[in-house]
């Protein structure tokens, strides 16, 4: 009896001691798989399939109707589709919104995980009655193109994109969806660089705008394009995810290569494909370079 007394707790102690072993070794091996990643060079083709499907299959996406919510449902799992563990090869991050709608994220990693950050930023709603080429389907399929692109860097820095399910639709709740994604970046300690991809269409060069003149992406943009002031960006509309993370004293820079989409301007076709595929690139490249400043 005293044996058994003395080897009942110490076998209770070594099972839960190797059970706590292997869960960190299934963890460890788990990390492992996740950076096996397939990078997927930008390619106009495949942007064009992804333009068609979001503007003309997909549509419009935001929560005003039943229909619409259910394609803004649809969006999310094509993100998912593409970017997870099935076909490029990242470990989605599902946080939940202040909606039924999640914010996804993916990361790469850096050697020191603590490192400033780079945070790219998109979203993939649409306004009412919108299906949204240019606010934002062109945009999201330049972030999902340039995710797939860098999928094998090995950075200094990490870098997290982010898909937000609420930016364009005013009705729609966009603060409270940036107040998530304001927390998510907190635990993250200070960011390095902040880029809000809008309006990817009509042109190569990027405009770049924010409200901080300091901010590390306008001094990284040259040859890739220009710094435009807010009244050629905004208009005097300030509505966009940069001007609204700017209010929450994030330094939040808009990348995008025309001004800011008007209530009155049409947005049902979707933009040139060999157009965004070559902002996209200038995309990527501004990313690298904020990673390697």
């Amino acid at each position: 009896m005293v044996f058994l007394l003395f080897l009942l707790p110490l076998w209770l102690f070594v099972s839960a001691g190797g059970a706590i072993w292997y869960y960190f070794q299934l963890e460890k091996k788990k990390e492992l798989v996740e950076q096996e990643r397939f990078a997927q060079a930008v390619s106009i083709p495949l942007l064009s399939d992804d333009l068609r499907k979001i503007v003309e299959l997909i549509g419009e996406r935001n929560a005003t109707s039943e229909a619409a919510a259910a394609n803004l449902s649809r969006m999310a799992s094509m993100i998912e589709g593409l970017l997870g563990p099935s076909n490029t090869g990242y470990a989605i991050q599902r946080t939940a919104g202040p909606s039924k709608w999640p914010l996804l994220q993916v990361t790469l990693t850096a050697p020191d995980p603590k490192a400033p950050a780079i945070w790219v930023l998109t979203s993939y709603d649409s306004r009412a009655g919108s299906k949204g080429a240019e606010a934002n389907a062109s945009g999201l399929a330049a972030t999902l193109a340039a995710a797939q692109a860098l999928a094998r860097d090995k950075p200094k820095a990490p870098i997290h994109f982010v898909f937000l399910p609420h930016a364009n639709d005013p009705e729609s709740p966009v603060i409270e969806t940036a107040a998530i994604l304001l927390e998510s970046i907190k635990k993250s300690g200070q960011p390095k660089a902040l880029l809000c991809v809008e309006s990817m269409g009509a042109g190569e060069p990027l405009w770049l705008s924010s409200r901080d003149t300091s901010a590390l992406p306008l001094a990284a943009v040259s040859g890739l394009g220009a710094v435009y002031g807010a009244e050629v960006v905004c208009l005097g509309d300030d509505t966009d995810l940069a001007s609204t993370l700017f209010e929450m004293n994030l330094p939040a820079v808009r990348v995008a290569t025309r001004p800011l989409i008007t209530a009155r301007e049409a947005d049902d076709r979707p933009p040139f494909a060999p157009t965004v595929a070559g902002s996209t690139g200038r995309l990527i490249e501004l990313i690298r370079r904020c990673v390697a400043r």
